[in-house]
């Protein structure tokens, strides 16, 4: 049967449900490090126009 039965589905943790990583709280938390360096290095670089 399928539905959303309480306990149905996969399990808590599930690595094997794991695709690509690319919403993991490690690489949303990598990509907004970067995006913000690479902000502030922008706004540096226009401070010696």
């Amino acid at each position: 049967m399928h539905g959303g039965a309480k306990g149905s589905g996969a399990p808590t943790n599930n690595q094997n449900a794991l695709k690509h990583g690319f919403y993991t709280r490690d690489a949303i938390k990598e990509r907004r490090y970067f995006s913000d360096l690479l902000r502030e290095s922008l706004a540096t670089l226009r401070e010696f126009d």
